[in-house]
């Protein structure tokens, strides 16, 4: 597979930059920008609420998200970003929010999303993203304050 220029710019990237690009990608309907930012690897893994099958490997996720964008760009928003980071990977774990036209009007899709990024060779990259749909009206509670006990 060729590398577009996208793929370099990422190389400097942070994974805050790389999920930025997927969102925008998305959004977009750019198959190539969207695939710039998933590590090159038989090992990574998406899983789409109401899909009912996880995919596994960069060319499965390639004709995924090529049949999610035959159609045009998704109203995707990542908001409420709760972030762990360390040396070598990232885990955010973002609120979807997805706007659907449905034919009595615009209406906000609420969808949990886990991303997980790896440093690689070759820069930041996602492994992994999984997502599922909330019921309505459900929210995601406050974290719980640590307690610590002395």
């Amino acid at each position: 597979m060729k590398r577009t220029t996208t793929r370099a710019a990422l190389l400097a990237g942070s994974p805050d930059e790389v999920e930025a690009a997927f969102y925008d990608a998305l959004q977009a309907a750019d198959l190539e920008r969207l695939m710039a930012c998933w590590a090159d690897d038989d090992d990574v893994f998406c899983v789409h609420p109401g899909g009912g099958v996880r995919v596994v490997g960069v060319q499965a996720i390639r004709e995924l998200f090529a049949s999610m964008l035959e159609r045009g760009g998704l109203n995707v928003k990542p908001g409420e970003v709760v972030r762990m980071d360390s040396h070598g990977s990232a885990v955010h774990n973002v609120v979807e929010h997805v706007v659907v036209n449905l034919p009595d009007g615009p209406r906000e899709a609420l969808v949990y999303a886990t991303n997980v990024y790896m440093k690689q060779p070759q820069g930041w990259r996602i492994v992994a993203h999984h997502a599922s749909a909330t019921t309505p009206g459900e929210r995601g509670a406050p974290p719980p304050r640590a307690h610590v006990l002395h």
